[in-house]
């Protein structure tokens, strides 16, 4: 992790990882960044906050929020479609929110992607940024890949069992390692 970290400033960028406060929301956000830039994930989140009196997200007001209205703000019908699931998994008290933070690793990522559009790397997002755990690593995120191959001079972008091998060696803080790959991209 040496090279990594010597290749960004670590002290002036590095903050303890804050996830929001409510698992919902966070799960929220997470599906609406899928596969968008900061920028642009933001200006999404930022209308689809506006659907709620005074910004409060819950569940239940999702639920009665028409699609349209979330197609509105800038989302994908399918994404529209996997925030109403979520909601209604929430209001079935089918995802154990309260339990998150003492299951293991794969038991949360089993938790999570028993919701539609929540796969792998949005379980992983989770892990990072809402519980906080120091040893996740997602090989789904080209961002992660495009930092390895620049920050190790590589040729290629490495794949899955290469980014396996780099990283062992930064267990069991592999999610700094990703913050600090991040930040060399964005840099």
């Amino acid at each position: 992790m040496y090279v990594v970290l010597k290749s960004v400033n670590f002290n002036d960028w590095y903050k303890e990882p804050k996830g929001h406060g409510d698992y919902f929301v966070h799960l929220c956000y997470e599906i609406i960044s899928q596969q968008l830039s900061g920028k642009a994930a933001s200006t999404i989140i930022k209308r689809f906050e506006e659907l709620f009196p005074k910004k409060r997200i819950t569940a239940e007001k999702l639920a009665k929020i028409p699609d349209k209205k979330l197609r509105a703000v800038g989302m994908s019908w399918s994404k529209a479609s996997f925030l109403k699931d979520l909601a209604g998994k929430t209001i079935r008290k089918e995802i154990g929110y309260s339990k998150l933070h003492e299951m293991t690793d794969e038991d949360v990522m089993k938790e999570l992607t028993q919701v539609k559009g929540i796969g792998p790397w949005t379980a992983e997002m989770f892990l990072m940024f809402a519980l906080g755990r120091e040893d996740v690593f997602s090989h789904a995120d080209q961002g992660l890949r495009n930092g390895m191959k620049r920050v190790y001079r590589l040729k290629e972008i490495p794949d899955a069992k290469k980014a396996d091998k780099i990283t062992a060696k930064w267990k069991p803080y592999r999610s700094y390692g990703c913050f600090a790959l991040w930040h060399s991209v964005d840099s």
